[in-house]
């Protein structure tokens, strides 16, 4: 969506947004779900659907070859964490887990490895992404970070 592009280009000559939310001490700013010791959990700021979720390395690194094998085993454990926490608040019927690696991919931030977790539900996509170029979030990003942080602390 042109957009999300937009932004992405202009935000690709600025800093990393997952090392921009390790560094920050602000979560709710940041969009920040959850942290582990090397990984993070952060809203999408452009999300495909509510409660779509990013879960990244802290370190600054573009491929999967390049984790270290800590990482791979902290970030699927958070991954699992944040599945849990949507499936207890949102109660999807099922979701899109994925990487984009490279810009031919769909990567929006190419230089920072993240998993996106999309939950969804039956009839969730509509004529408006093909119709206007836009799609309809049922709730804003600051309700969503509050109902995962909540299920992600009981």
């Amino acid at each position: 969506m042109e957009y999300i592009s937009k932004w992405s280009s202009e935000r690709s000559k600025q800093e990393c947004i997952f090392c921009a939310a390790v560094a920050s001490e602000r979560d709710e700013d940041s969009l920040v779900v959850a942290r582990s010791e090397l990984s993070i959990a952060m809203l999408n700021a452009f999300p495909y659907n509510t409660a779509h979720v990013m879960v990244a390395p802290k370190r600054h690194v573009a491929r999967v070859e390049l984790l270290e094998e800590p990482e791979v085993a902290d970030i699927f454990r958070l991954v699992k964490t944040i599945i849990r926490a949507i499936d207890e608040e949102y109660k999807p019927e099922g979701y899109n887990i994925g990487l984009n690696i490279g810009r031919v991919a769909g990567a929006g931030v190419e230089s920072h490895l993240h998993i996106h977790i999309v939950p969804r539900w039956s009839g969730d996509t509509n004529f408006m992404p093909i119709i206007a170029g836009t799609k309809v979030i049922p709730e804003d990003l600051k309700t969503t970070l509050k109902r995962l942080k909540r299920r992600l602390v009981s």
